[in-house]
């Protein structure tokens, strides 16, 4: 199965696609003065080097984030707090040597979110749990926990606001994985039908990731499915794109994907071989 660790994508194609539509939604919430809750099922580390061994072993960045950036006055207006994130992560270096940091989704979420809104963090991984909790140590908004985000998630809905957004993109490295995304999902629902849900998943070429849309399609609640394909599959277990499916989108989200999509699979697809996907379901 896929294994999908943080630190050797950061700033790739799934990352840019993840965190514009994270950025466009959170901007959709803050609309309201009423606080709402950030929860992030497998928020990694928070932050990544792209300078470090795992960033530099694949260097992704450089057909994600770093082709983002030299097109980025031909992309909209809306993308803005999007590459606001990635400016402030790169105060220094962008005026010096280059890009250097890529942020994660939990520092897209603390840049964005207002100081009445609440950031709840789950990572499993010891290593990465360490350096989540010390990115955010200053950060009194937030509360991290060094465990299972499926777990915990269930023991913060609804939250006291009624308003959250969760943000749900675990590694895949199991099988299980899907199944549990699924059931998850069932079970959120259940506790909170308003609440926003925002599943991160990879395109490849094996049974369980074509079947995870059409199961979370399923679940009848209004939702968008969103992808982007860089490339035509290549072996068994290569990712050759990704995908968001959120329930209950902001009303906007459709259209401005609409415009987004298409930009974002000329600047980091490769010619012929890529496509889009947008898609509206439930009710």
């Amino acid at each position: 199965m896929l294994s999908y660790r943080h630190a050797f994508h950061a700033g790739n194609h799934a990352d840019v696609l993840k965190h514009i539509v994270l950025s466009l939604v959170i901007d959709y919430l803050k609309q309201k003065e009423k606080p709402f809750w950030y929860i992030d099922t497998h928020a990694g580390t928070g932050a990544y080097a792209l300078d470090s061994l795992e960033a530099k072993k694949n260097t992704e960045y450089e057909s994600g984030i770093a082709r983002l950036l030299e097109r980025r006055s031909a992309l909209p207006e809306f993308t803005q707090s999007y590459f606001s994130v990635v400016d402030a992560i790169n105060a220094d270096e962008l005026n010096g040597e280059g890009l250097k940091s890529y942020p994660g989704s939990p520092a897209f979420a603390a840049q964005l979110l207002r100081e009445q809104d609440r950031l709840r963090l789950f990572e499993m991984h010891p290593q990465d749990s360490e350096i989540l909790r010390s990115n955010f140590q200053r950060e009194r908004r937030t509360v991290v926990a060094a465990s299972d985000g499926f777990v915990g998630l269930k023991a913060l809905l609804p939250p006291p606001s009624r308003r959250a957004l969760v943000l749900i993109d675990p590694p895949y490295e199991l099988k299980e994985d899907y199944a549990r995304v699924v059931s998850v999902l069932e079970d959120a629902l259940r506790r909170f039908a308003t609440g926003t849900y925002m599943v991160w998943y990879p395109l490849l070429p094996r049974a369980e990731a074509a079947r995870l849309p059409q199961q979370l399609a399923a679940l009848a609640a209004p939702s968008l499915r969103i992808e982007l394909r860089v490339n035509e599959p290549q072996g068994e277990f290569g990712m050759y794109g990704s995908g968001m499916f959120v329930i209950n989108p902001p009303w906007l989200l459709r259209d401005q994907m609409k415009l987004l999509l298409p930009l974002l699979r000329e600047i980091m697809g490769a010619p012929g071989r890529s496509d889009f996907v947008l898609e509206a379901t439930g009710s």
